[in-house]
């Protein structure tokens, strides 16, 4: 019997996710440097408004026609062309900026390619832990990768003004070197090529039959719809998504109420950072607690809870402890979801369904920031929270009464048939 080699002496899993953090440490830094940079060349927040949203959309139109690519086509090939474009496309707005000679719909074209590349990338990355971890550490590997992404967005946008303040083109210098960081780091880590092809009765493997891509998208809807518990977590973090996307506005209006300039709103958001970082590196602990299903309706009551508790008339600084609670709490369940979608999901679907459950999950984000504005104005920040909060509770009092969501192991043999 082969020893299995513990996760941090698997040396392709660690290269892959050091690409993906300098990857993401890129990007995080230019999330505030591009909005600073629009402002500072049109001072118009709407065109920066519309430079960000054009990389959302590109990357959401485009994203299940990627995840059907990925599934088809050699992986490693892909991760590392991909990555390698958006380093190019880095260097494009990079040369641009340093020149001078730039347009509004320079930044948007190149927001597109970008959000193009990243389609492309995020699902590679997914198959690819499943390809290089065994299934034994695949909850250590995703627990490492969600601190990844919380210290990333902890250390990323302070990281990019003070670069931004530098020089305007200095964050984007950087964002290019971490982009051809990554792509190195993809190149030596060797994922796995082709997703696993399945086996004949007779124990020979066969090449997977490819059909037509709207086929392939909805065979995987189709395999997500019959699987009692998964179809309703889904749901459930819809919901989730929607009602936890809104809250920001109303925060933002709630520290300005209690008289918290913008320094202080921005130290009571870091309390989401400090949280996430905290939650991911306890997340084994947490999920251990209680099965996926369980653990879904107590994270969106706490969620809930302390949305209810920011509240409370406790000055300006206060919301920022239930704001720590939020993220505590969340980096558990991300992870216990990772997991159960690498075990569950078949080799040869995942690209897939990576695409279904990332555009299920982000159908509804973008309407909270609306729904978040339309109650603050209506209601006040303090009341805008409290109501959210309350609909959150809602929702996880009616996913308890669901018996599939609380019988819900993520167990693959507890699976519906094909």
């Amino acid at each position: 019997m082969t020893d299995v080699v513990p996760l941090r002496r698997n040396a392709r899993f660690q290269l892959l996710w050091i690409g993906s953090a300098v990857s993401e440490l890129g990007s995080e830094l230019t999330r505030l440097a591009m909005p600073l940079l629009v402002l500072a060349l049109t001072g118009s927040p709407g065109l920066a408004g519309v430079v960000a949203g054009a990389r959302t959309v590109a990357s959401l139109v485009v994203q299940m026609p990627a995840g059907v690519w990925v599934d088809r086509w050699d992986r490693r090939r892909t991760l590392v062309t991909a990555q390698g474009l958006q380093a190019v496309v880095s260097a494009l707005l990079t040369a641009l900026v340093v020149s001078g000679d730039v347009q509004v719909w320079q930044f948007v074209a190149l927001a597109v390619l970008d959000g193009l590349c990243a389609a492309f990338i995020v699902p590679v990355q997914d198959t690819a832990i499943r390809g290089v971890v065994p299934p034994g550490q695949l909850h250590s590997a995703y627990a490492q990768e969600e601190a990844r992404t919380h210290a990333a967005g902890l250390i990323g946008p302070p990281l990019g003004g003070l670069l931004y303040g530098l020089g305007r083109a200095v964050p984007f210098v950087v964002d290019t070197v971490t982009f051809l960081a990554a792509t190195l780091f993809y190149a030596l880590a060797k994922v796995p090529r082709r997703p696993a092809e399945e086996p004949r009765d007779g124990g020979e493997e066969r090449r997977p039959i490819r059909r037509g891509m709207r086929r392939e998208a909805a065979e995987a809807v189709a395999w997500l719809l019959r699987r009692p518990g998964l179809r309703e977590v889904t749901a459930a973090v819809m919901v989730l998504n929607l009602l936890g996307g809104a809250f920001l506005i109303p925060l933002i209006v709630l520290v300005g109420e209690r008289g918290g300039d913008a320094r202080v709103t921005g130290t009571v958001l870091a309390g989401l950072g400090v949280g996430g970082l905290a939650g991911a590196l306890l997340s084994g602990r947490v999920s251990r607690l209680l099965p996926p299903g369980k653990l879904l309706v107590a994270v969106v009551a706490v969620f809930g809870a302390a949305l209810a508790a920011t509240a409370l008339p406790w000055g300006a600084w206060w919301p920022m402890i239930p704001l720590v609670f939020i993220t505590l709490s969340t980096p558990a369940l991300n992870v216990v979801l990772n997991v159960v979608i690498a075990r569950m999901v078949p080799e040869a679907m995942l690209g897939r369904m990576g695409a279904v459950l990332n555009m299920g999950g982000t159908a509804l984000k973008p309407l909270g920031p609306v729904l978040g504005g339309a109650m603050a104005a209506a209601l006040g920040g303090a009341a805008a929270l409290v109501v959210l909060g309350g609909l959150l509770g809602l929702t996880a009092a009616v996913a308890a009464l669901s018996p599939h969501l609380r019988r819900f192991t993520g167990e693959p043999s507890a699976a519906s048939p094909a």
